[in-house]
């Protein structure tokens, strides 16, 4: 009897637990393009501090570029429109005055991969304080949502280079539009022609005790970053002055801890600029530590592109060296 009694039971469940899973199978794939967020919010709280508060945090500016980019490139919407194709948006900020209070993100909700940020209060007040509560946790979480979705665009069509492998023992997923332009012992120079510029990746290492002295971190860091360009990036000849990429001299580089291929890490942002010539450009450069060789692993990527908005190209630049991984 006990086992007639709960079939229909497990029956029920197993027909449910299908049901869900096919549920999420059949999602469409999500839409847009990189660092774009959908914000649905009807018009009269978007035109309040409530709006104000969405813009501070997630149309701030990205740091390290030549003049100021927000985080993410926002389209606000308000809820009655948020349908059909619209909802499929890969990034999206639900925010709405209601008789709860909560903030959470949910994933893949419409399509997949999808991060719905959801930010309800029963005031405006309510509805900021989740907000400022809960915005640096929504940025890291579109911000890795969108670093996905690169990472797997570039498997489409990998680069077969074997550069970085043979001078340096790790890969990177370097998209096959890139090439080696230069490879030297112990510097490797990666890149790809834009439409006004370059994209670049380089390359290369440093003995392990470089920064000995953290109260001169950034300092070395810099004379380090010099140093190299003086040897390998050379600028436009100047009769009697030598020309080559630099730091730029105005303003020091923004420098975070992070871990990059499960090593601890520095992530330094900041502008180049030419010695002797007036050109400059955004740098994303990983300083990674790599104690089994007793070096400092450097990958840094950088453009060059006049007259044209960089956080994307430096977003890309991003997810490829983020994709590091060693392999001897």
């Amino acid at each position: 009897m006990k086992r007639l009694f709960f079939l229909p039971i497990f029956a029920f469940i197993l027909l449910f637990s299908c049901e869900e899973g096919e549920k999420k199978d059949y999602l469409p794939n999500s839409i847009g393009a990189y660092n774009t967020l959908t914000v649905v919010i009807d018009n009269e709280l978007w035109n309040s501090e409530v709006g104000d508060g969405i813009r501070e945090s997630f149309a701030a500016p990205a740091l390290g570029l030549t003049w100021d980019e927000a985080l993410f490139s926002i389209t606000q919407i308000p809820p009655k429109v948020f349908s059909g194709a619209v909802r499929n948006t890969r990034s999206v900020l639900y925010v709405m005055q209601d008789t709860l209070n909560l903030a959470h993100m949910k994933s893949n909700m419409y399509a997949k991969p999808q991060k719905v940020g959801v930010i309800k209060g029963r005031t405006k007040e309510e509805i900021l304080t989740n907000l400022n509560e809960k915005a640096p946790e929504f940025i890291t979480a579109f911000k890795r949502l969108e670093l996905d979705e690169a990472q797997n665009r570039f498997l489409k069509s990998l680069s077969n280079e074997k550069a970085l492998q043979n001078n340096f023992g790790v890969e990177l997923n370097v998209p096959s539009i890139y090439k080696v332009g230069r490879e030297e012992k112990d510097f490797v120079w990666i890149d790809r022609q834009i439409q006004k510029g370059n994209m670049n990746i380089i390359a290369y290492s440093v003995p392990w005790n470089t920064f000995s002295n953290d109260s001169t971190f950034v300092q070395d860091i810099v004379r380090m970053r010099d140093s190299i360009g003086g040897l390998f990036i050379p600028g436009e000849d100047i009769p009697g002055k030598k020309n080559h990429m630099i730091t730029e001299k105005a303003f020091s580089p923004y420098v975070f801890p992070v871990e990059i291929a499960g090593r601890k890490a520095a992530e330094v942002r900041g502008i180049w600029e030419m010695s002797g010539y007036p050109m400059a450009g955004p740098f994303l450069t990983y300083i990674i530590n790599d104690k089994p060789n007793n070096r400092k692993l450097v990958l840094e990527g950088f453009t060059f592109a006049p007259a044209t908005e960089k956080r994307d190209y430096m977003f890309e630049l991003e997810a490829i060296m983020k994709t590091v991984r060693f392999v001897d």
